[in-house]
Formats: C-alpha cells, structure tokens, sequence
C-alpha cells in the first residue's frame, strides 16, 4: 500500500509496553545523522538505540546490529537507511525484531547482492563515490550535498559530508544469507528526489517486500531533513506491533 499521509500516531500504551527502536545508518554516514529521529520518539517513551556500523563487511555491521538488538528488552523495531537496509534484512531475522522500517533503503533477497538491485534502474550521476587503493570509498567532497543532502542546508550537509565513515566497497557484492522482510512486517519511506537512488528502483523494492509505503519529497538523507515523517512512519510500525503483541 502506498500513502502520504502523516497524520501523528502516538503507540498504543495499553497492551503494557511501548516498543524498542533500534536505528542503523547506512554507507558513508554516522548515527549522528538520526538524533532529531531519536528525539521525536524517545519524548513518546520508546528506547531508542542507534547502531554505529564499521562499514567494514557485510558480517561485521550485522554482528554490530545484533549487539544491539541482543540487549534490547523485548519487541523492537528495526529501522535502516540506503545499505542500512541489508543490513537490517540480515539482523532482522532476530528474535526481539517486530517489524523493519526502510528508509530510502536497500531490502535484497536470500542469495542476493545489494549491487544487484541497481540493475535495470537508471544511474544517478550525482553520487560519486572515490575509492581509493583500499577498496573504501568516500562520496566526492564537492559533490556531496548535490547527491546526498541537497535540500539540507549548506551547514548541515557540510557536517554530514565532513564526518562521513567512508565503506569497504566489497559488501555491495556480499550475498545474503537472510531476508527478514520475508517473515516480518516492513514499512518503508521513500524519498521522491532521492540523487543516490533511481526511485523507481525504491518502489520496486518495496513493493516486492510487500511494504506499508510513505512518499516524501526530499533527499537522501530523508531520516535528517525529515525526521517528522520517518519518526511517523516508525510510530505506525510500533503501533502495529502493539497491535500484534496484545
């Protein structure tokens, strides 16, 4: 199903329990970038969690969520941004995960590289990733705001390209050994004016995940520059998993 509204859900309290968040940044980011997010929902009452990824492989931001997830003290919602979203439909086969929230993000299937969805979907010529001799890649300093942060403002964007964790180019060709959407409940925000994704290739993948679908118009870095309608969003999946859990 796909929607815009936004209207305010406040979670349900009454089945004894408001649920956990868990939040996981995607390439070339930090979890700095969610604390408006963290804000909105933990002034609702939920815990709220934020994953710091190495970007090193696949495994190791996995193993980094499910930490996480592993101290989390009952249901959670799991929320990831761009590669944020293979790594969630990874982890998200974790026992406490009651729903997935994809933001702007990636959702293989079992067997499947996130390289792979790329293909057949139009390129996005203002991304441009530097890899160095290591194999890690930085977004392009002078092209940054255009490709990720172009609406932000030019302080903000500054501070997202400046404190950028730059990824081991190899885990976009690691396969997936999981697909958590296939089991639990997902939602996603997508990102109409997103520069690092063709959008079609965002509604194709979660139309295929069977997804509750939000569109916003804005960039990338959507879980900054609209917080309100990505805490929204994760407010409609914890009430659902209230709904579910009462």
């Amino acid at each position: 199903m796909s929607t815009t509204d936004t209207t305010t859900l406040t979670p349900d309290a009454s089945a004894g329990y408001l649920p956990n968040v868990v939040l996981v940044h995607g390439a070339f980011a930090d979890g700095s970038g969610w604390r408006e997010v963290y804000n909105r929902l933990t002034a609702l009452g939920h815990r709220v969690t934020i994953v710091q990824n190495p970007l090193t492989s696949l495994a190791d931001d996995v193993a980094a969520t499910r930490r996480v997830l592993d101290r989390q003290d009952g249901p959670t919602i799991l929320v990831g941004h761009s590669w944020g979203g293979t790594v969630i439909t990874e982890a998200g086969d974790h026992p406490n995960v009651a729903g997935l929230v994809y933001v702007s993000a990636i959702s293989p299937g079992v067997g499947e590289t996130t390289s792979q969805q790329y293909e057949g979907f139009a390129e996005t010529p203002d991304f441009v990733i530097n890899v160095g001799e290591d194999g890690f890649g930085f977004l392009d300093h002078d092209r940054f705001r255009a490709g990720f942060a172009h609406d932000a403002s030019a302080a903000d964007a500054a501070f997202l390209r400046d404190s950028q964790v730059p990824i081991n180019m190899a885990v976009f060709g690691e396969r997936l050994e999981h697909a958590a959407w296939q089991t639990k409940p997902s939602w996603a925000v997508i990102a109409t004016e997103d520069h690092a994704f063709d959008v079609a290739m965002l509604r194709h993948m979660a139309q295929r995940i069977g997804a509750d679908i939000t569109e916003v118009a804005t960039s990338h870095a959507v879980f900054m520059t609209r917080a309100d309608v990505v805490a929204e969003m994760i407010e409609r999946a914890a009430r659902a998993a209230v709904t579910a859990g009462s």
